[in-house]
């Protein structure tokens, strides 16, 4: 007996030297598989983010790390990490990609050309505003602890109240970011110091308990049942709570507004990328980012342009038929927004209301679309309102994935701060778009693949996923969800939209239009009420080029499947190219090009 345990002891230790042996490998130095050195490459980056982790769930509970902890946010990690990107491309173009199959050949070309247009953006560090009215640590990351961190347990309970503590830190880490950008001339639009200045005193200026990340917390506590967790124990997380929100949350949202106070004598007008340092090569690398083509932002204009014309004439003949003839697309549009049949009242009833008919439209198509698709997500998707406290500056509506591991499903997030942006006859088209068949369908389809490397399942690119929600904002009505005329006219006011942002994005920040031009423009053609148009172009001063991926990716996947259509005659099905589309993941459009063609080929010859 003696003996065999001293065997099994050396069998133990040989196995466990030998796991040892195996992780240095693949940890520092080049693995000798390249499935090995993907899933590096995704977990160098995912350990070094705890709030992604968290967020995505892919980890069993017994190697939880992280929950207690925050990302580093300081220019030595921003400096680590664009290491990280150099020598992971650096390694990948180390490996023979003629050795792989066509399967390999794809997942080499997408981590190779996200990885190089990461490298190439480099120099461009910091001139997105890390910290702008859209998005930045002073509202991501409270919506994070108040959306993503799971509260079940008291250790849940006891990680929210430690990283509530870590606030101080992380933004002292931004605060030096920011100072090292605008040593070099980054210095953000002044609506957005404006902006980000009132969303942070709104933020701050409240009693602790009247803070969301107090309230969604005792929300969260609620839910745990009473014999998992007893009264005693539930006051003093709450206390704890408190505290740490008035201890650690409030003094670091009161350095950051000093810093922004600071800045605004500094931020004096509302300039394009062209007005930062090489600004021209910035925008011209954003575009490229955004719409993974080499299209240039003068051609992108023109293409804009036509589109809003053409666009223009189909609006011009629904408008006319409900009665409305005189004045700019714009003006009608707005006209028939303001009607009472229209609108669902202002009120906490009327915005409760308006989120049921979101679900409810999601729940209708969700049970109609066999004839178009035959793979589908296994994870729902609700209808929230956007958090108050972000409303301001937060777009109309936006899609937050589930967790892969199934605890928490998709959430189509619709913006209440005036429910006149949402009239009714724009609600289905936005909900085909954030919710099924769009951003629900293509993101949850993408966490759900099995058979490619971890990447492939998280990686994005903004005319691919962009491109596809508004594909299916089309691909609805011509399924026959959108027969009404007026939910055609809100499908085409959105579209339109889309194409506005060609014209808009580019003239902000190639052809120097100011913000009052682009507001002007965008109201003209859209129909969108004010607010909505103002939130919409200050989006596009601080994301230059994103809005551009929207129009470009949807133009790329209906030329595909109209090449598609023609190539295959009889043979073409919708659900198969929609196959093709979802099950590959996120893609540059050149890649996505190569799969459809291949598929084309393949299909004939079948």
């Amino acid at each position: 007996m003696k003996r065999l345990f001293k065997w099994l002891g050396i069998l133990l230790l040989v196995l466990v030297v030998g796991i040892g042996a195996l992780f240095v490998h693949v940890w520092y130095f080049k693995p000798a598989k390249i499935d090995w050195f993907y899933g590096r490459v995704f977990a160098k980056f995912a350990v070094s983010s705890p709030e992604m982790l968290s967020s995505m769930r892919i980890l069993p509970t017994w190697l939880d790390f992280y929950s207690d902890d925050l990302a580093d946010a300081s220019p030595a990690e921003d400096q680590r990490q664009f290491e990280l990107v150099k020598e992971s491309h650096d390694t990948l173009l180390s490996y023979d990609r003629n050795a792989l199959d066509d399967k390999g050949k794809l997942s080499y070309d997408v981590l190779e050309y996200f990885l190089r247009l990461q490298v190439e953006g480099d120099k461009f560090r910091g001139y997105g505003f890390p910290v702008n009215q859209m998005f930045g640590i002073q509202s991501a990351l409270p919506n994070f602890m108040a959306d993503q961190h799971p509260v079940t347990n008291a250790g849940e309970a006891k990680n929210y109240v430690t990283r509530l503590g870590k606030f101080p830190a992380k933004f002292d880490q931004v605060i030096e970011g920011l100072d090292l950008y605008e040593g070099k001339g980054i210095v953000p639009p002044q609506f957005t110091v404006e902006k980000v200045l009132t969303q942070m005193r709104d933020f701050s200026g409240k009693p602790a308990k009247e803070n969301t990340l107090y309230v969604t917390f005792k929300e969260k506590l609620d839910k745990i049942p009473a014999d998992q967790m007893d009264p005693a124990t539930r006051e003093r997380f709450l206390g704890e709570v408190e505290g740490a929100i008035n201890a650690s949350v409030y003094p670091s949202y009161k350095k950051l507004i000093a810093h922004f106070e600071a800045l605004a004598p500094k931020a004096q007008g509302n300039f394009g990328a062209w007005h930062l340092p090489n600004g021209d090569a910035y925008y011209e690398w954003c575009v490229r980012q955004h719409t993974t083509t080499e299209m240039k932002p003068d051609q992108i204009h023109e293409i804009g342009l036509a589109e809003v014309a053409r666009i223009s004439g189909e609006m011009d003949a629904i408008l006319k038929s409900q009665g409305l003839a005189e004045g700019t697309i714009g003006d009608r549009v707005r006209e028939l927004t303001k009607r009472p049949d229209q609108l669902f009242p202002d009120t906490p009833e009327g915005k409760q209301e308006l989120i049921k008919r979101f679900q409810d439209i999601l729940n209708d198509i969700d049970g109609k679309l066999g004839p178009a698709f035959d793979v589908r997500p296994k994870v729902g998707v609700e209808v929230r309102p956007v958090p108050e406290f972000s409303q301001a500056t937060a777009p109309g509506a936006y899609y937050q994935p589930g967790a892969f591991d199934g605890s928490r499903p998709g959430v189509f997030y619709a913006n209440l701060r005036n429910v006149a942006e949402m009239p009714k006859f724009t609600m289905r088209t936005l909900a085909y778009h954030e919710g099924i068949p769009g951003h629900h369908f293509q993101i949850t389809i993408a966490q759900e693949l099995t058979g490619l490397p971890f990447f492939r399942r998280v990686l994005p690119f903004t005319a691919y996923a962009e491109g596809w929600a508004l594909y299916t904002e089309r691909l609805a009505w011509e399924l026959g969800f959108e027969n009404d005329p007026l939910d055609n006219l809100g499908r085409l006011r959105d579209e339109m939209m889309r194409a506005v942002r060609l014209v808009v994005d580019t003239g902000i920040h190639a052809k120097k239009w100011t913000r009052e031009q682009a507001v002007a423009y965008m109201l003209e053609n859209t129909g969108m009420v004010e607010t909505d148009v103002v939130a919409e172009i200050e989006r596009y001063f601080v994301m230059p080029g994103q809005a551009l991926g929207y129009k470009v990716g949807m133009l790329k996947i209906l030329e595909l499947r109209e090449r598609a259509k023609a190539a295959l005659g009889p043979k073409f099905d919708i659900r198969q190219f929609h196959n093709q589309v979802l099950t590959v993941g996120s893609l540059p459009m050149v890649l996505l090009e190569r799969v459809i063609d291949d598929w084309i080929a393949k299909s004939k010859g079948a």
